[in-house]
């Protein structure tokens, strides 16, 4: 079987193909939304002790009681100083950088603002942080610091009071520098809990776990739907589908290059998809070249071969315009611009979660330490989703002060639409501020 499919715009079958590559369906299996239903309902009425009994059976963690379940901010410390002086100085190099960028989306767009028009009228938005949120950290097949450090520190610049955090630990084994990272973004409490019910006892609170406000972070198939569930009793960031990453290379960047950046989605999991698109064929023939030749040295070659083969594609383009156009249809999480000059392209491309510009620019640095939230819409939602932000752990009200001139104008207008209405009680209350 072909490591990855070819594909051509020119063949007459290329939409065709297009669009059973890009096929996935968020929908979950009807089982596991079953499941998470009575998981939640057992939470919302058990509380602790149906959270201990789903820890027990999931994670094979037996406890007494919720205290050991809890992990202390003297735990996080001692992780953090316990870990090597590389990952800690890593840990922390990160956490600047992300927390620098979310300081400067404070800056311009968290802010509260007002004016006064020309009858003195105030009018304006303000904006205030969520008491309390939760991040959900997985804890499965690998252990991602990163995303503490993602989901934490933005809700920290906000101005969040409480972040509480989530994170399974199966048979009892704490990863140390999912801990440290908790301790360098500041989280405030921690919970060795997993699943549907962590989401459970984050949205609906027990005697032990605070509810919270917003739930964010991503997770399995039962978290997802989970997350799902919940949503309208909290708010929650997003429903994740896998892992994306689309290229558009002009061939002046190394093959090599190329083909390990498209391994690095693809190595999350089996339903991950990587795409090159490029008009030069010689390139995309040098890049699969190169992807053979690497695979094999790649401890997850099984994962990144079952992605590559399910839902991954090389792409042979008209132009760079037909590339962006592409692009542009399938809104992918991850874009990198593999260009000389990727300002050029940049302008063309309306939908992506996050967009990497330039040989230099590794999707890989973006979800680590560049900067920008690494958490990112899936599944073509960058068309209407943002990355997270501050802005998703605050919330805005509208400010209107009306002055007795201002209510003249404004009550008259009112007035008259509320009658249109037929809602005499609003007309009134218009009517009895007019002089």
């Amino acid at each position: 079987m072909s490591l990855i499919r070819q594909l051509s715009t020119a063949a007459a079958d290329f939409q065709t193909e297009f669009e059973r590559l890009r096929h996935w369906s968020a929908e979950t299996d009807a089982a596991i939304e079953g499941r998470v239903a009575e998981i939640l309902a057992d939470v919302r009425q058990r509380g602790d002790a149906a959270v201990l009994d789903y820890t027990a059976r999931f994670d094979r963690l037996t406890v007494d009681g919720m205290a050991a379940l809890e992990i202390t901010q003297a735990d996080l410390q001692e992780a953090l100083a316990a870990i090597p002086a590389a990952q800690r100085e890593a840990l922390q190099a990160a956490a600047k950088r992300v927390r620098a960028y979310h300081e400067r989306q404070l800056e311009a767009s968290g802010r509260s603002w007002s004016y006064r028009d020309e009858d003195g009228t105030l009018l304006g938005q303000k904006v205030t942080p969520l008491d309390r949120v939760g991040i959900y950290v997985p804890g499965g097949k690998a252990a991602y610091p990163s995303s503490v450090l993602m989901n934490a520190i933005p809700a920290h610049v906000a101005g969040v009071q409480e972040i509480i955090m989530v994170v399974p630990t199966p048979d009892g084994v704490r990863n140390p520098l999912v801990l440290a990272a908790a301790a360098v973004a500041g989280v405030h409490r921690a919970f060795t809990i997993g699943g549907a019910q962590a989401v459970a006892a984050l949205a609906y609170g027990t005697a032990t776990i605070p509810r919270v406000d917003k739930i964010t972070g991503p997770g399995n198939a039962y978290v997802a739907s989970a997350k799902k569930h919940v949503f309208g009793q909290v708010g929650i960031d997003m429903i994740a589908g896998p892992s994306e990453i689309l290229v558009i290379a002009d061939g002046t960047t190394p093959p090599d290059w190329v083909a390990m950046d498209l391994f690095s989605q693809a190595e999350h999991d089996e339903l991950a998809q990587s795409i090159l698109l490029s008009p030069d064929a010689s390139f995309l023939a040098a890049v699969h070249a190169s992807m053979e030749r690497l695979l094999p040295t790649l401890p997850r070659e099984a994962i990144v071969r079952a992605s590559l083969q399910g839902r991954g594609a090389l792409i042979h383009t008209r132009s760079m315009e037909e590339a962006c156009e592409i692009s542009n249809s399938i809104a992918p999480e991850h874009l990198e611009i593999s260009a000389a000059e990727p300002a050029r392209w940049e302008p063309l491309l309306r939908h992506a979660g996050a967009i990497f510009m330039g040989a230099y620019t590794s999707e890989s640095l973006g979800d680590y330490c560049a900067g920008p939230n690494h958490v990112l819409p899936t599944a073509s939602t960058a068309r209407f989703s943002s990355p997270l932000g501050v802005y998703d752990f605050q919330k805005r009200s509208s400010l209107i002060e009306v002055s007795e001139q201002g209510a003249q104008v404004l009550g008259g207008i009112a007035s008259t639409l509320a009658h249109g209405e037929g809602l005499q009680a609003h007309a009134r209350a218009a009517e009895l501020r007019l002089k």
